[in-house]
């Protein structure tokens, strides 16, 4: 199934709680008419009345993946869990990468407390596409959560007492909510309400350790050691007061000590440390993998020990095309090989990281850059998007090289090449190519638009070159912060970044902050890092940019934008030009200021 159908699948979303039908090509328009029957009638209180109709969907077609999912809803409702389980076990086969389909079948299978089918399909619901309404949201679906959230938020920013806040829902029931532990695992979370409760349960986490409370195994246990995952996974970016600081550090040298003494180590001790520290970053740390652990504790240490020194042992094989010696450039590079950016969790190609590269054809065996690939995330839409083409990636940071190297052998890619190299000297390496990414780096040059020169004399006649670069109009609250930041003496380091994001959380006033707080990168220490911190920033403006295709000779081929932005720009310039018209753009943008959030992506051809 390719991404377009895969995306009509989540149309029919629980997810959307309508759990409603979906306009998919091949439906015939009588099944489309009964489905939205059903579902209005569903909505209406009518569930039996819905059934029916849902019941006559499928007699005639058994395989109706909207009309199973929305039959199964309707049992789950009336608390008929193994019947709905085994509807929905029929839409998941007849739609395998139907994410509302996987988390509804999920939540039946946790009801009957079968909680490793449950953790199975509610990952595969993450992987494939929860965020059509957001992991965040539901997660806020359990109303122990959003009791506990709502009561942060109301004393905010006055504190609130962790035994205070889990004095009505006891963590024990928390930690029974499956989705919850797979969401922690798997993606990072976003959302300052949730971030406060999570650090919450860090807090109860550590004092639990720290009594050694609580048995090996068990609910409890196995949210902890998923939220030592999510701590890894947003690189420590949680706030933590001086006394917890204090006591994770005796919780450490308790691990360290246990493991030279050769003693047991408990799980709880194992998350409690690991939800302040990188496993990897003990001296001790490689002996924990000769230990034996339940497999949500084993989890843990793939995730902080075993998988970073496969990375560490891997940047030694990775060729080196150029030096990297000038001077911004270093800087960068420091930046990059200390916070590797992004930390991101899903392969790409469960359609939920983003969409590949739009324009170009898969031709096979033609030549592709990515200029600054980082962690490898962009390299794998690409590699997938174009299966036939050899894609050179190469990018300044070790680190972040390791990192791709990785996940790119985890997924079994074989038409990606990594290497070191500083894009302002790779004339050096004779090659060229037929289509050239440049999303992202090139206004962290000391001089973007020779870097810009520098790459268009790589791509060959005809070549096209996506390009991302910083929109003044879009980052001028980013451009704030950062005058913030320097005004305060904040430093580019974890504690400076961890009060930096508290003090503009606890800021009166929240909506010059709107945008910066509402930025994905604001959940993760190399994402805050990236776009609060960075060593060296340039922004663009649309006429900056049609200046430079003027004198380049480039053909403009139209922004990336998301297609109801399209449509609104097309509505106030209907003629067929206006996509590619940038004064137009121009235009929009001055009275759309967040219409490319932050970046401006596009596509320009080499004539």
């Amino acid at each position: 199934m390719n991404r377009k159908a895969r995306r009509a699948g989540l149309k029919s979303s629980n997810i959307a709680p309508t759990g409603g039908s979906s306009d998919r090509p091949s439906e015939p328009s009588a099944a489309t008419d009964l489905m939205a029957q059903a579902t209005a009638l569903r909505r209406r209180g009518q569930p039996e009345q819905a059934q029916d109709i849902c019941n006559r969907i499928l007699a005639r077609e058994p395989a109706h993946v909207n009309a199973l999912n929305l039959l199964g809803l309707m049992l789950q409702a009336s608390g008929r869990h193994r019947l709905a389980a085994k509807t929905l076990s029929k839409a998941v086969t007849a739609d395998p990468l139907n994410a509302a389909c996987h988390y509804n079948l999920a939540s039946s299978l946790q009801a009957l407390n079968d909680e490793d089918e449950a953790t199975v399909h509610f990952k595969k619901a993450i992987a494939f596409g929860a965020r059509l309404k957001g992991t965040e949201d539901l997660i806020l679906q359990n109303p122990a959560i959003t009791i506990c959230v709502d009561h942060i938020e109301e004393k905010w920013p006055l504190p609130v007492k962790t035994d205070e806040l889990f004095a009505r829902y006891s963590l024990e029931s928390i930690a029974s909510d499956v989705f919850l532990r797979c969401a922690l695992t798997t993606v990072p979370l976003r959302g300052a309400p949730l971030e406060k409760f999570l650090t919450h349960i860090r807090a109860a986490q550590l004092r639990a350790a720290m009594n050694n409370d609580g048995a090996a195994d068990g609910a409890l246990v196995r949210l902890f050691c998923a939220l030592a995952q999510q701590c890894f996974i947003n690189e420590y970016v949680f706030a933590q007061s001086a006394d917890e600081t204090w006591q994770s550090n005796q919780l450490r040298d308790l691990l360290l000590q246990k493991l030279r003494d050769g003693d047991a180590i408990p799980p709880l001790l194992l998350a409690g440390v690991a939800a302040y520290y990188p496993l990897h970053s003990l001296s001790a740390g490689p002996m924990l993998l000769d230990r034996d652990f339940p497999e949500f504790a084993a989890d843990v240490v793939r995730l902080q020990l075993r998988e970073p020194l496969q990375e560490m042992e891997d940047r030694n094989s990775i060729p080196s095309l150029t030096s990297v010696d000038d001077g911004v450039s270093l800087q960068v590079m420091q930046q990059y090989e200390e916070n590797p950016y992004p930390r991101w969790t899903i392969d790409p190609s469960a359609g939920s990281v983003g969409e590949p590269a739009r324009g170009g054809a898969d031709e096979p065996g033609q030549e592709i850059l990515i200029a600054g690939c980082g962690t490898g995330q962009h390299a794998f839409e690409i590699a997938y998007a174009f299966p036939g083409a050899k894609v050179l990636a190469v990018d300044i940071s070790l680190p972040s090289l390791a990192y791709a190297r990785r996940k790119t052998r985890e997924a079994g890619l074989h038409n990606v090449e990594y290497a070191k190299a500083d894009i302002l000297k790779l004339a050096a390496i004779g090659r060229s190519f037929d289509r050239i990414e440049a999303g992202g780096v090139l206004h962290h040059l000391a001089d973007p638009e020779s870097g810009w020169r520098a790459l268009l004399a790589l791509l060959r006649p005809k070549g096209e070159m996506r390009v991302g670069l910083y929109s003044d109009v879009a980052r001028s609250a980013v451009g704030g912060a950062r005058d913030f930041i320097a005004a305060r003496g904040y430093r580019p380091t974890a504690e400076d970044i961890r009060k930096c994001r508290q003090e503009i959380l606890r800021d009166y006033e929240q909506l010059r902050w709107r945008s910066v707080i509402e930025s994905p990168d604001f959940y993760s220490m190399s994402g805050c890092r990236d776009l609060l911190f960075h060593v060296m920033e340039h922004r663009f403006t649309i006429p900056r940019i049609k200046t430079f295709l003027n004198e380049q000779s480039l053909a403009f081929l139209g922004f990336n934008l998301d297609p109801q932005m399209i449509e609104k720009f097309q509505k106030q310039f209907p003629e067929s030009a206006a996509l590619t018209d940038l004064d137009k753009w121009q235009a929009f943008e001055a009275d759309n200021p967040r219409t490319f959030r932050h970046m401006y992506v596009f596509t320009v051809r080499k004539n």
